[in-house]
Protein backbone atom coordinates (compact mmCIF):
# COMPACT_ATOMS: atom_id res chain seq x y z
CA UNK A 1 0.00 0.00 0.00
CA UNK A 2 1.14 3.55 -0.52
CA UNK A 3 1.77 5.93 1.79
CA UNK A 4 0.88 9.57 1.10
CA UNK A 5 3.66 11.64 2.21
CA UNK A 6 3.17 15.28 4.00
CA UNK A 7 1.80 17.48 1.76
CA UNK A 8 4.50 19.59 -0.56
CA UNK A 9 4.93 22.50 0.96
CA UNK A 10 4.71 21.25 4.63
CA UNK A 11 8.13 19.14 3.41
CA UNK A 12 9.44 22.13 1.52
CA UNK A 13 9.36 24.42 5.08
CA UNK A 14 11.39 21.22 6.96
CA UNK A 15 13.95 20.70 4.25
CA UNK A 16 14.55 24.51 4.09
CA UNK A 17 14.92 24.59 7.92
CA UNK A 18 17.32 21.70 7.45
CA UNK A 19 19.49 23.10 5.06
CA UNK A 20 19.63 26.31 6.65
CA UNK A 21 21.76 24.60 9.70
CA UNK A 22 23.65 22.77 7.36
CA UNK A 23 24.80 24.49 4.43
CA UNK A 24 23.92 28.81 4.90
CA UNK A 25 28.05 29.61 4.90
CA UNK A 26 28.61 27.32 2.14
CA UNK A 27 30.44 23.77 2.00
CA UNK A 28 34.21 25.00 2.47
CA UNK A 29 35.49 21.50 1.73
CA UNK A 30 33.94 20.59 -1.39
CA UNK A 31 34.40 24.50 -2.72
CA UNK A 32 38.07 23.32 -1.89
CA UNK A 33 38.63 20.33 -3.47
CA UNK A 34 36.14 19.64 -6.13
CA UNK A 35 35.54 21.22 -9.40
CA UNK A 36 32.44 22.34 -10.00
CA UNK A 37 32.92 21.35 -13.59
CA UNK A 38 32.98 17.51 -12.03
CA UNK A 39 29.90 15.13 -12.92
CA UNK A 40 29.08 12.35 -10.69
CA UNK A 41 26.90 9.71 -8.99
CA UNK A 42 26.48 8.15 -5.72
CA UNK A 43 24.39 5.67 -4.46
CA UNK A 44 22.53 5.11 -1.47
CA UNK A 45 22.64 2.37 0.71
CA UNK A 46 21.02 0.21 2.79
CA UNK A 47 23.58 -0.72 5.29
CA UNK A 48 21.42 -2.79 7.64
CA UNK A 49 18.13 -4.63 7.25
CA UNK A 50 14.82 -2.06 7.32
CA UNK A 51 11.85 -0.43 6.07
CA UNK A 52 12.70 2.28 3.57
CA UNK A 53 11.29 5.77 4.18
CA UNK A 54 12.42 8.94 3.33
CA UNK A 55 12.84 9.29 -0.48
CA UNK A 56 10.56 12.05 -1.43
CA UNK A 57 12.36 14.24 1.32
CA UNK A 58 16.02 13.29 -0.03
CA UNK A 59 14.00 14.32 -3.46
CA UNK A 60 13.30 17.99 -2.11
CA UNK A 61 16.76 18.38 -0.49
CA UNK A 62 18.22 18.35 -3.95
CA UNK A 63 15.23 19.90 -5.47
CA UNK A 64 16.58 22.66 -3.02
CA UNK A 65 20.01 22.06 -3.64
CA UNK A 66 20.41 21.63 -7.49
CA UNK A 67 17.85 20.64 -9.58
CA UNK A 68 20.34 19.41 -12.32
CA UNK A 69 20.88 16.53 -9.72
CA UNK A 70 18.26 13.56 -10.43
CA UNK A 71 17.74 11.54 -7.67
CA UNK A 72 16.26 7.87 -9.16
CA UNK A 73 14.64 5.52 -6.11
CA UNK A 74 14.50 1.82 -6.32
CA UNK A 75 12.43 1.14 -4.00
CA UNK A 76 8.92 3.04 -2.72
CA UNK A 77 8.44 3.79 1.39
CA UNK A 78 6.98 1.66 3.30
CA UNK A 79 9.08 -1.42 1.55
CA UNK A 80 11.40 -3.70 3.68
CA UNK A 81 14.73 -3.83 1.95
CA UNK A 82 17.94 -6.24 3.37
CA UNK A 83 21.47 -5.27 4.13
CA UNK A 84 23.03 -4.36 0.96
CA UNK A 85 20.25 -3.30 -0.80
CA UNK A 86 20.70 -0.06 -3.20
CA UNK A 87 17.90 2.44 -2.45
CA UNK A 88 18.41 5.18 -4.56
CA UNK A 89 20.61 6.25 -6.96
CA UNK A 90 21.99 10.23 -7.12
CA UNK A 91 23.67 11.67 -10.54
CA UNK A 92 24.89 15.44 -11.44
CA UNK A 93 27.09 17.82 -10.85
CA UNK A 94 29.29 16.59 -7.34
CA UNK A 95 29.43 19.80 -5.40
CA UNK A 96 25.64 19.52 -4.94
CA UNK A 97 25.64 16.20 -4.06
CA UNK A 98 27.83 16.48 -1.55
CA UNK A 99 26.59 19.91 -0.57
CA UNK A 100 23.11 17.92 0.28
CA UNK A 101 24.59 14.66 1.47
CA UNK A 102 24.34 14.90 5.18
CA UNK A 103 21.12 16.67 4.98
CA UNK A 104 19.30 13.95 2.77
CA UNK A 105 21.18 11.15 5.23
CA UNK A 106 19.78 12.89 7.96
CA UNK A 107 16.14 12.83 7.20
CA UNK A 108 16.63 9.24 5.27
CA UNK A 109 18.11 7.54 8.71
CA UNK A 110 15.64 9.29 10.75
CA UNK A 111 12.80 8.66 8.76
CA UNK A 112 13.49 4.66 8.45
CA UNK A 113 14.02 4.08 12.01
CA UNK A 114 11.00 5.36 13.02
CA UNK A 115 9.14 3.02 10.25
CA UNK A 116 11.29 -0.03 11.28
CA UNK A 117 10.98 0.10 14.92
CA UNK A 118 7.04 0.96 13.94
CA UNK A 119 6.48 -2.28 12.01
CA UNK A 120 8.49 -4.68 14.38
CA UNK A 121 5.36 -3.25 16.81
CA UNK A 122 2.84 -3.85 14.25
CA UNK A 123 4.32 -6.98 13.23
CA UNK A 124 4.19 -8.29 16.98
CA UNK A 125 0.37 -8.72 17.21
CA UNK A 126 -1.44 -11.44 16.65
CA UNK A 127 -2.67 -12.57 12.90
CA UNK A 128 -5.88 -10.92 12.17
CA UNK A 129 -6.06 -8.21 14.91
CA UNK A 130 -8.19 -5.85 14.49
CA UNK A 131 -5.62 -3.44 17.22
CA UNK A 132 -3.88 -0.73 15.51
CA UNK A 133 -0.81 0.83 16.68
CA UNK A 134 -0.30 4.45 16.77
CA UNK A 135 2.12 6.97 17.72
CA UNK A 136 1.80 9.83 20.02
CA UNK A 137 2.64 13.68 20.20
CA UNK A 138 5.90 12.63 21.36
CA UNK A 139 8.07 14.12 18.46
CA UNK A 140 11.08 15.63 17.45
CA UNK A 141 9.83 19.70 17.08
CA UNK A 142 9.53 20.76 13.75
CA UNK A 143 9.97 16.90 12.35
CA UNK A 144 6.37 15.84 13.45
CA UNK A 145 4.85 15.70 9.84
CA UNK A 146 7.71 14.01 8.61
CA UNK A 147 7.55 11.07 11.80
CA UNK A 148 3.83 10.81 11.44
CA UNK A 149 4.65 9.77 7.82
CA UNK A 150 7.17 7.68 8.47
CA UNK A 151 4.93 5.74 11.08
CA UNK A 152 2.42 5.13 8.57
CA UNK A 153 5.10 3.86 6.47
CA UNK A 154 5.80 1.42 9.01
CA UNK A 155 2.24 0.23 9.19
CA UNK A 156 0.64 1.70 12.13
CA UNK A 157 -1.61 4.78 12.37
CA UNK A 158 -1.22 8.64 13.69
CA UNK A 159 -2.93 9.31 16.98
CA UNK A 160 -4.23 13.22 16.96
CA UNK A 161 -2.20 15.73 14.85
CA UNK A 162 -2.29 18.71 17.55
CA UNK A 163 -3.75 20.01 20.48
CA UNK A 164 -6.89 20.94 17.73
CA UNK A 165 -7.18 17.91 16.84
CA UNK A 166 -8.99 15.93 19.16
CA UNK A 167 -10.35 16.67 22.85
CA UNK A 168 -8.13 14.58 25.01
CA UNK A 169 -8.55 15.03 28.85
CA UNK A 170 -5.29 13.91 30.40
CA UNK A 171 -4.65 13.93 34.25
CA UNK A 172 -3.51 17.88 34.84
CA UNK A 173 -6.69 18.66 32.83
CA UNK A 174 -8.76 16.86 35.10
CA UNK A 175 -6.79 18.30 37.90
CA UNK A 176 -7.06 22.28 36.90
CA UNK A 177 -10.90 21.41 35.70
CA UNK A 178 -11.73 20.11 39.28
CA UNK A 179 -12.26 16.31 38.50
CA UNK A 180 -13.35 14.06 35.77
CA UNK A 181 -16.91 14.36 35.74
CA UNK A 182 -16.43 17.89 35.22
CA UNK A 183 -13.54 17.91 32.58
CA UNK A 184 -15.62 15.63 30.62
CA UNK A 185 -18.74 17.46 31.47
CA UNK A 186 -17.17 20.81 30.44
CA UNK A 187 -15.49 19.10 27.14
CA UNK A 188 -19.03 17.98 26.13
CA UNK A 189 -20.61 21.43 26.42
CA UNK A 190 -17.94 23.19 24.41
CA UNK A 191 -16.43 20.74 22.03
CA UNK A 192 -18.07 20.32 18.38
CA UNK A 193 -20.83 17.65 18.10
CA UNK A 194 -18.68 15.77 15.68
CA UNK A 195 -15.79 15.45 17.99
CA UNK A 196 -15.42 12.29 20.38
CA UNK A 197 -14.31 12.90 24.13
CA UNK A 198 -11.17 10.95 25.08
CA UNK A 199 -10.23 10.52 28.86
CA UNK A 200 -7.00 9.37 30.49
CA UNK A 201 -7.26 7.05 33.70
CA UNK A 202 -5.05 5.77 35.96
CA UNK A 203 -6.86 3.79 38.11
CA UNK A 204 -10.15 1.40 37.88
CA UNK A 205 -11.96 4.29 39.93
CA UNK A 206 -11.37 6.91 37.66
CA UNK A 207 -12.26 4.44 34.57
CA UNK A 208 -15.61 3.64 36.06
CA UNK A 209 -16.28 7.58 36.88
CA UNK A 210 -15.41 8.44 33.42
CA UNK A 211 -17.54 5.60 31.89
CA UNK A 212 -20.51 7.10 33.76
CA UNK A 213 -19.65 10.51 32.93
CA UNK A 214 -19.97 9.32 29.20
CA UNK A 215 -16.27 8.99 28.21
CA UNK A 216 -16.41 8.13 24.34
CA UNK A 217 -12.88 7.19 24.56
CA UNK A 218 -11.17 5.82 27.87
CA UNK A 219 -7.10 5.80 27.90
CA UNK A 220 -5.70 3.30 30.27
CA UNK A 221 -2.35 4.69 31.46
CA UNK A 222 -0.32 2.47 32.32
CA UNK A 223 -2.42 -0.25 33.48
CA UNK A 224 -0.86 -4.01 33.78
CA UNK A 225 -2.48 -6.56 31.73
CA UNK A 226 -4.79 -7.78 34.78
CA UNK A 227 -5.96 -4.66 34.81
CA UNK A 228 -6.50 -4.20 31.49
CA UNK A 229 -8.91 -7.27 31.22
CA UNK A 230 -10.76 -6.21 34.54
CA UNK A 231 -11.06 -2.63 32.45
CA UNK A 232 -12.32 -4.31 28.94
CA UNK A 233 -14.74 -6.41 31.28
CA UNK A 234 -16.00 -3.03 33.26
CA UNK A 235 -16.08 -1.58 29.51
CA UNK A 236 -18.20 -3.89 27.69
CA UNK A 237 -17.72 -2.29 24.69
CA UNK A 238 -19.35 0.89 25.52
CA UNK A 239 -16.12 2.61 24.63
CA UNK A 240 -12.68 2.57 22.63
CA UNK A 241 -10.54 1.30 24.90
CA UNK A 242 -6.50 2.64 24.05
CA UNK A 243 -3.66 1.01 26.24
CA UNK A 244 -0.84 3.59 26.90
CA UNK A 245 2.34 4.01 28.85
CA UNK A 246 5.38 1.36 28.90
CA UNK A 247 4.15 0.22 25.99
CA UNK A 248 7.30 -2.82 25.31
CA UNK A 249 6.72 -4.74 21.80
CA UNK A 250 6.86 -8.24 24.33
CA UNK A 251 3.06 -6.54 25.62
CA UNK A 252 1.76 -6.34 22.38
CA UNK A 253 0.65 -9.44 21.40
CA UNK A 254 -1.04 -10.13 24.83
CA UNK A 255 -2.67 -6.95 24.21
CA UNK A 256 -3.56 -7.64 21.04
CA UNK A 257 -4.98 -10.85 22.40
CA UNK A 258 -7.35 -9.23 24.66
CA UNK A 259 -8.65 -7.07 21.93
CA UNK A 260 -7.94 -3.32 22.94
CA UNK A 261 -8.55 -0.81 20.15
CA UNK A 262 -5.55 0.87 19.91
CA UNK A 263 -2.26 0.61 21.78
CA UNK A 264 -0.06 3.98 21.19
CA UNK A 265 3.45 4.15 21.94
CA UNK A 266 5.53 6.86 21.94
CA UNK A 267 8.65 5.22 21.95
CA UNK A 268 8.09 4.91 18.11
CA UNK A 269 9.21 8.63 17.59
CA UNK A 270 10.78 9.47 20.48
CA UNK A 271 12.94 6.64 20.76
CA UNK A 272 13.39 4.63 17.47
CA UNK A 273 17.64 4.39 16.65
CA UNK A 274 18.44 5.71 13.64
CA UNK A 275 18.86 3.46 10.47
CA UNK A 276 22.27 2.85 9.16
CA UNK A 277 22.17 3.91 5.33
CA UNK A 278 25.07 5.89 3.70
CA UNK A 279 25.54 7.40 0.19
CA UNK A 280 28.72 5.78 -1.78
CA UNK A 281 30.33 7.40 -4.37
CA UNK A 282 30.45 5.57 -7.97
Amino acid sequence: MQVVPPAPTIVEQIVRRALSEDIDRGDLTTEACVSPSTIGSAVLNAREALVMCGLPIVEEVYAQVDPLVDVDPHVDDGHSVEAGAAVATLSGPATSILLGERVALNFVQRLAGVATMTRRFVDALPPGSATRITDTRKTTPGLRAVERYAVRCGGGYNHREDLGAAVLIKDNHIAAAGGIREAIERAKARAPHTCRIECEVDTRAQLDEALEAGADIVMLDNFDDAQVRDAIEAVAGGAIIEVSGGITIERVAALGRMGVDVISVGALTHSSPSCDLGLDWT
